[in-house]
């Protein structure tokens, strides 16, 4: 079976190597990555597939740098050429990025069949980029792998599956990456040595929503000023974000430190006592290192970890962000739940399009 993936961003080469793995151990599919570019620096792309030891990509895409639509229309564009070659059996997408919804619709149109790794999620705010493209890539799939009972719940009120749709409860692989990364981490990371003291909160900022809204972004790095006084405040920050904040005159008596590999963030999140965030997949990856999560969105996709007490969603005001760090300084959390499966998520994926149920 001929497979290719598209990958682009971050939390997607961590997906990928943990199903790569599984294809392998499998034997019985060829699988080739195609990396659109969408994250291009060392940093945020190379640094995994070195640390991971994710295959190569076949095809680097490079595009990046532009606006949703340029950006996903010229995916598209260079996607289809590389589909037309290749006629695969299977297109593998991960997540909701604009590298997610550029590889469903492609190969839609070419009429491949796609498989959605992390179907099925949704925070119901249609502003969100990453809203839309779930929603659309879930309806064009032909395998829908979901990693929580909510996303299934999620598709079936939405009326799937349509027609020859398999929707498959496979648990959450970036469960699988933590378990299996984490014991390699403590030896290959060196990030514990930067930093100053045991005590501290790790948190990261880097959707636009908050990046790109002066008021937003004043508010979040006041409240962690705030806290800073108390627990030293850690935070991983990329260089754009840094300098609109230096741009903005806006204070960071707190510690930054360059983007960090994955290792990195694993052992900050071993050691950390508590996250605050707006990423989507490092309020999953605080759940499974029992750290209580601050979300500095209104709304997150992973719904069961606030309903489950180990969440806050506290936005981006100041004054909310501090009575959730009051909330979880006072509070006890049970992360005994196996919210997101057993730790073999990636096993049941590649069982699953191994079977050809679905073609």
């Amino acid at each position: 079976m001929h497979i290719l993936t598209i990958v682009g961003a971050r939390p997607q080469f961590v997906k990928a190597a943990v199903v790569s793995r599984a294809f392998a151990r499998h034997g019985q599919v060829k699988e080739e990555i195609v990396h659109t570019g969408q994250h291009h620096d060392t940093n945020m792309s190379e640094v995994f597939f070195s640390e991971m030891e994710i295959p190569h990509p076949t095809y680097h895409l490079g595009v990046s740098g532009l606006g949703h639509g340029a950006m996903t229309g010229r995916m598209m564009e260079k996607l289809d050429s590389v589909f037309t070659e290749q006629r695969p059996d299977l297109v593998l997408v991960y997540g909701d990025t604009n590298s997610t919804l550029a590889g469903a619709l492609a190969a839609c149109k070419l009429h491949i069949p796609i498989a959605h790794v992390e179907a099925g999620l949704r925070s119901f705010n249609m502003q969100m980029p990453e809203e839309v493209n779930r929603i659309l890539t879930d309806r064009v799939s032909s395998l829908l792998f979901c990693p929580t009972s909510v996303a299934m719940d999620n598709l079936r009120k939405e009326g799937y599956p349509f027609g020859d749709m398999e929707l498959v409860m496979s648990g959450d692989v970036m469960l699988d990456a933590a378990r299996y990364y984490a014991q390699r981490s403590e030896r290959q990371s060196s990030i514990l040595n930067t930093i100053d003291g045991s005590d501290f909160l790790l948190c990261t900022v880097h959707r636009a929503e908050n990046t790109d809204d002066p008021e937003k972004l004043r508010h979040i790095f006041s409240a962690l000023a705030e806290i800073n006084k108390e627990v030293k405040v850690v935070c991983p920050l990329h260089p754009r974000t840094r300098k609109i904040a230096i741009d903005r005159g806006l204070e960071l008596p707190f510690t930054v430190v360059d983007p960090v590999g994955y290792f990195d963030m694993l052992e900050l999140l071993k050691h950390c006592k508590a996250v605050l965030t707006d990423s989507g997949g490092l309020q999953k990856e605080a759940y499974f290192f029992a750290k209580p999560c601050i979300t500095l969105r209104n709304e997150t996709e992973w719904t069961e970890l606030v309903d489950a007490g180990c969440n806050i969603l506290a936005g981006a005001e100041r004054d909310k962000i501090l009575v959730s760090w009051a909330t979880v300084k006072a509070g006890s959390f049970n992360f005994r739940e196996n919210l997101y499966g057993d730790g073999h998520a990636a096993e049941e994926i590649v069982e699953t399009i191994l079977s050809g149920r679905w073609n």
